[in-house]
């Protein structure tokens, strides 16, 4: 029997807002999972951990700054309702990362289940962004792009870039931490690269 076509609906205000706030929180939530054990991550968010851990500043200050450069890009070539989807969800990201701790405290968290469970939460929190036509900013909007443009899966190109990050971060954090860094990018990446598919998904 052949296959039912699906028609092609376009998401409602509301369902991109509620989407937006899940998706931080997730994002937000694996970044205090990393940072409760000292390890780090690709992307601008990586890219944010080396520095805070290095210069002892607030994540969510140093993740929304290192942003703004990338959203002329959002802004030419995905358009500006993308560029705006990602501005909002990088300033939820800062603000739930700076003051989440007011509201959640862990005392004992097992390094090896941060790195599984930290890229669980990254990976599921990416994916509704990204379903929604929003990301993080930074290599995540270039990522996109060089999929769209030219077919190269997002997951693969984030995936040679948080390495690259992750290696820099040795001096700051040890070889265990960054085996466990690495342990959790890959879980991240095999999850957008599995489930962020033009081919496939088309809402």
């Amino acid at each position: 029997m052949s296959g039912v076509a699906v028609a092609n609906t376009h998401h409602k205000w509301f369902e991109d807002a509620m989407a937006l706030v899940m998706g931080t929180s997730l994002v937000a939530f694996g970044v205090l999972f990393l940072k409760q054990v000292g390890m780090v991550t690709g992307g601008t968010a990586g890219l944010s951990l080396f520095l805070s851990y290095h210069y002892h500043l607030e994540f969510g200050t140093i993740f929304f700054l290192v942003n703004l450069p990338f959203y002329y890009l959002a802004l030419r070539r995905m358009g500006w309702l993308f560029c705006l989807k990602t501005f909002t969800a990088v300033g939820l990201v800062s603000f739930i990362t700076n003051t989440q701790s007011q509201f959640i405290q862990i005392s004992n968290l097992n390094p090896i289940y941060a790195a599984i469970f930290g890229g669980f939460l990254f990976g599921t929190g990416f994916i509704i962004l990204f379903r929604h036509k929003a990301s993080l900013g930074g290599f995540n909007i270039l990522a996109l792009y060089v999929q769209d443009r030219f077919g190269l899966r997002a997951g693969w190109l984030l995936m040679g870039i948080d390495l690259i990050i992750m290696l820099v971060s040795l001096s700051v954090v040890g070889l265990y931490e960054l085996a466990l860094s690495v342990v959790c990018g890959l879980v991240l990446n095999l999850i957008i690269a599995l489930n962020h598919r033009s081919d496939r998904y088309q809402v």
